[in-house]
């Protein structure tokens, strides 16, 4: 026969095990990587460093992509716009197409979306450390078709994830959306609790 008050013991234990592990909100935590990219104008940014105390909306796309990633990058844009105060919230597109998305090419994507300014970043890097860093933030691609093109070009298509993340101000993954599907109103709703 089981002792009641080790039940009841037992089961207040049990509670507060649970309770405490759902208590911490991050899926993940990046304040243990830096990674060295270059944003649309050249300049050089470290992630996560360069963003420490302020929420982040981070999408990622490539230029080339024929379909979701004009809505990633319109999605991160109409958070900000639909936000009534997003404070000091950064929005970041990144790429994870650096041999094609140049500073210029990114350049040139963000004002074809009128993102060119603050508080709006377009990141690259070189290809390794774009590798590392979708590793990291659990971004997929594959390419789905190539072909070579009779300048000696090759032009290429990728399959990727659909993927947008809202990072809090201590580098910590809150959230992690699908980038093209998921209701603005869903990401601001959230947004607003870190503010």
């Amino acid at each position: 026969m089981i002792n009641l008050s080790f039940y009841k013991l037992f089961i207040i234990i049990a509670l507060t095990l649970l309770l405490s592990a759902c208590g911490s909100p991050a899926l993940d935590d990046y304040s243990d990587v830096s990674y060295e990219l270059t944003d649309q104008n050249g300049e050089t940014v470290i992630f996560p460093d360069d963003y420490q105390g302020s929420p982040l909306v981070m999408g990622f796309i490539y230029t080339n992509c024929p379909d979701i990633c004009s809505f990633i990058t319109a999605n991160v844009g109409k958070v900000y716009e639909e936000m009534d105060n997003p404070g000091d919230t950064k929005f970041v597109l990144v790429t994870f197409d650096p041999e094609r998305d140049t500073p210029d090419v990114l350049k040139s994507y963000a004002q074809a979306f009128d993102m060119d300014h603050e508080p709006f970043q377009f990141l690259t890097g070189d290809p390794e450390t774009i590798d590392d860093f979708m590793k990291r933030v659990s971004v997929r691609t594959q390419e789905s078709y190539s072909r070579d093109l009779d300048d000696g070009d090759r032009m290429y298509f990728l399959n990727h994830s659909d993927k947008i993340l809202l990072i809090n101000e201590n580098s910590e993954l809150i959230f992690d959306y699908g980038g093209s599907m998921t209701p603005v109103n869903i990401i601001i709703e959230d947004l607003q609790k870190l503010l």
